[in-house]
This record gives C-alpha cells, structure tokens and sequence, in this order.
C-alpha cells in the first residue's frame, strides 16, 4: 500500500509539546479515530498551525497507529487526550518567524480548490487531513527553501550507492534551484487565482449595469385567443 499525505491541524501550544518531545509521537483527536487508524509507516505528515495560520513542519510516521490515554496535549475539553497516536521522526521544522503564510500558500493549494480562495480556511476544519501529494511536496519545498538547508538523506540497505548519488544531485542541484527561487510558485498561483475572481466580478458588475436581461417567453389568454409573447416586444 502507498502512503499516505496527511495535514495536521494543531495549535502553537500543542506543537510546541510536540517539538519539545523531540518529534518523537504525535496523537490524533477522537473525532478523527477513522482516518488516524489509517496512519501508518512512511506515512507524510503535515504540521499547520491554526492560531498562525502558517505551515511550520514536516515528519515521517514510523509505527503502525496505536492507542494510548496518557495526558501529553491540551485540549479545551478535559477529556480529549488525542489517544489515537503514532510515533514520528522530523524531518522539516522551521522557528515561528519562518511559518509559510497561510493566506499565500493556502489558496494555491489543490485540497482547497472547491473554495473560493478567501474561504480557503474552511478546508482545514478539523484536526487531520488527507491531501494530494503535489501540496505536500510543493509546501514542504517551501519549508526548505525558508530553512535554507535539507532534511538530512535517510540510509536504505537496498541501495545506499543510488541514495548518494541523488543526494549529491540534490545538493547541487534542486538546493540552489529551490532556494534561489523568487518569486515563489504560491505567489503566482495566488495571483493567477486572484486576477480570474476579480475579472469574474467585473464582467459580472458590468452586466448588471448595462441592465440586460433574459425575459423568458409568457403565455396571455384572451376570450378564444392564445398568443405567446415576450416580454418587451409588441
């Protein structure tokens, strides 16, 4: 089976938990139990931060999910201990100064598409979140290139000569590339999306003032004649 891209809703507090626990487990709400069981290894997974509004990490799920109760996350309701968990290795973690902005990056997503791109908020209610691969890859690039530097290269026992040889045409590369990048690709997406809601709602306005209408067809009955007419013609 594939793995899976996941975006997790959380708050500045929980994953500050999160960080300090050094990344090592993360739980999911009980209101999200069908999707959290689903987690599994190699899963991707993708810290949003609600009360920023900003993207702030990325982890690699390394065990099968399970459950557990101990307290470790706040929640408003006292019994809400995310007890559906998984455990986690970093591998993208930005400072809170460097959150990618929710309102750029947000809109240009895929997941979201159905919005229009000033509700795009309205797709991340609720804590976890199935996304396309492309807003993974493309946010966690984002992640990088703020970062400045790569997520260190994980060693495989099939093919460690193949891993070196993409690392180093990563490093020399796609790192420069990714970096250099400006403006970013959410920056034209955002204003690509943004220029088409404009262009609608003026083309939209100027309708309106020009005062055309479609008057559908009506029928008048008169003593033993019937005659279809349309509004505004003689």
């Amino acid at each position: 089976m594939g793995k899976t891209y996941w975006m997790l809703v959380t708050t500045q507090k929980n994953l500050d938990i999160t960080r300090a626990r050094g990344f090592s487990m993360q739980g999911v709400d009980t209101k999200n139990r069908r999707k959290a069981v689903r987690m599994g290894p190699e899963d991707r997974v993708l810290y949003y931060v609600s009360d920023k509004k900003g993207f702030a990490a990325t982890a690699t799920v390394t065990s099968d999910s399970f459950e557990d109760h101990e307290p470790i996350w706040e929640h408003h309701r006292e019994q809400e201990t995310f007890p559906h968990r998984v455990e986690i290795e970093a591998d993208v973690v930005v400072d809170q100064t460097d959150y990618i902005d929710g309102y750029q990056v947000g809109p240009t997503l895929e997941y979201v598409k159905k919005w229009s791109p000033d509700r795009w908020p309205q797709a991340f209610f609720g804590m976890l979140h199935i996304i396309p691969q492309r807003d993974f890859n493309f946010v966690e690039a984002e992640l990088i290139r703020v970062s400045g530097e790569l997520p260190a290269a994980k060693p495989s026992t099939h093919d460690s000569v193949g891993i070196s040889a993409t690392t180093a045409v990563i490093n020399e590369v796609i790192a420069p590339i990714a970096i250099a990048r400006t403006p970013t690709y959410a920056e034209q997406r955002w204003s690509k999306k943004l220029f088409d809601s404009l262009r609608k709602r003026r083309m939209k306005a100027k309708q309106q003032r020009s005062g055309r209408r479609t008057h559908k067809p009506r029928l008048y009955l008169s003593p033993g004649t019937i005659s279809l007419r349309s509004n505004g013609l003689p």
